[in-house]
C-alpha cells in the first residue's frame, strides 16, 4: 500500500512539474512579446515617414508602416547609414551592408528576427527554374539523337533459302487452310518467336529439337517453322536445311540480346517480337 501511494505521489509531482513548465513557457513568449512590441516603439519613436511624417509601427521583421498614409517600407534602409563612412544601408540578401565600404551594418530595427532581399530570392528561384528547363531540353535532344532509325526490311525470299518452298509445300500438303485459322485459339506469331528463340543458341538444333507448345504436333510444327523463317528474315537465327531437316541457331550479333525488332520477354504468350 506504501508503494502504491509513493508511486501515485511521484506521478503527481511529475504532471505538476509538466504544468508549471507550460505555463513558464506561455509567460515567457508572452514577455518576449511585449518586449519585441517596446522594442520597436522605441526604436521608431524618433523617425517619422519620409512622404507624410505621420507616426511609424512596424509590420513585420524589417518593415515598419506609416500609420497615415500605409506606406511600408525598411526602416534600415530608410534611418541608418554605415557606422563607418556615412554610406547608404543596401540589403544583401540576408544582411545589410555599406552601399560605398561595403562594410556590414547591423540593423537597429531587428528584434530576434531576420530580413531577406526578396528580389534576390525570386531571382535564384527563376534562375533554377531555367536551369531545370535547360537540362530537361538537353536529355530531350540527347534520347532523340540516340535512337536507331526506322527499320524497313526487304520483301521476304522464299528461294533464297535452298529446298524453303518444297518444304512449305511438304508441311502444308495434307493441311486445309480453313482448318488452321481459329479465330479464339489462332496462330500467336509473337508467342511462336520467343518460344523459338527461348529454345536457340549459338549450337544448331533441329525443328523437331524446339519443344511444341500447342497440342496439335502437325500444325503446331508448321507454326514453329514460320516463326523461325521470320527471324531468319530478321537477322535473328540463321535457318538452312540439311536434306530432310530443318536446322536452326543464334545469330553472332543476337547472342547479347541485340535484336532490333523487340526484346524477349517470355515464352508465354507475352509479347516479343514480330518479324
Amino acid at each position: 500500500m506504501t508503494h502504491v501511494l509513493k508511486q501515485r505521489r511521484v506521478a503527481v509531482d511529475r504532471k505538476s512539474i509538466v504544468d508549471a513548465a507550460m505555463q513558464m513557457m506561455d509567460a515567457v513568449a508572452r514577455f518576449v512579446e511585449r518586449a519585441r512590441a517596446f522594442f520597436y516603439r522605441v526604436q521608431l519613436s524618433g523617425h517619422t515617414c519620409p512622404r507624410c511624417d505621420g507616426s511609424l509601427a512596424m509590420a513585420s521583421e524589417g518593415t515598419c508602416k506609416c500609420r497615415s498614409c500605409g506606406r511600408e517600407f525598411d526602416p534600415t534602409l530608410a534611418f541608418q547609414g554605415c557606422s563607418s563612412c556615412g554610406g547608404t544601408s543596401r540589403l544583401r540578401i540576408r544582411r545589410y551592408e555599406c552601399g560605398r565600404c561595403r562594410s556590414q551594418v547591423v540593423s537597429r530595427f531587428l528584434f530576434d528576427g531576420l530580413v531577406f532581399d526578396a528580389d534576390y530570392f525570386r531571382q535564384k528561384m527563376v534562375e533554377s527554374r531555367q536551369r531545370k528547363r535547360e537540362q530537361r531540353e538537353r536529355v530531350r535532344l540527347m534520347l532523340t539523337e540516340s535512337r536507331s532509325g526506322v527499320v524497313d526490311p526487304a520483301a521476304i525470299d522464299l528461294g533464297a533459302v535452298p529446298g524453303l518452298t518444297e518444304a512449305l509445300d511438304e508441311l502444308s500438303a495434307e493441311t486445309e487452310l480453313s482448318c488452321i485459322y481459329e479465330p479464339r485459339n489462332g496462330f500467336d506469331l509473337r508467342r511462336y518467336q520467343a518460344h523459338v528463340r527461348a529454345h536457340v543458341g549459338a549450337i544448331p538444333r533441329t525443328l523437331e529439337e524446339i519443344p511444341p507448345l500447342g497440342d496439335r504436333a502437325r500444325i503446331d510444327r508448321i507454326w514453329r517453322f514460320v516463326a523461325i523463317i521470320f527471324l531468319a528474315h530478321a537477322g535473328v537465327v540463321h535457318a538452312w536445311q540439311d536434306g530432310p531437316t530443318v536446322m536452326v541457331m543464334q545469330c553472332e550479333t543476337n547472342r547479347e540480346g541485340q535484336d532490333v525488332l523487340g526484346d524477349l520477354e517470355g515464352t508465354d504468350g507475352v509479347e516479343g517480337l514480330v518479324g
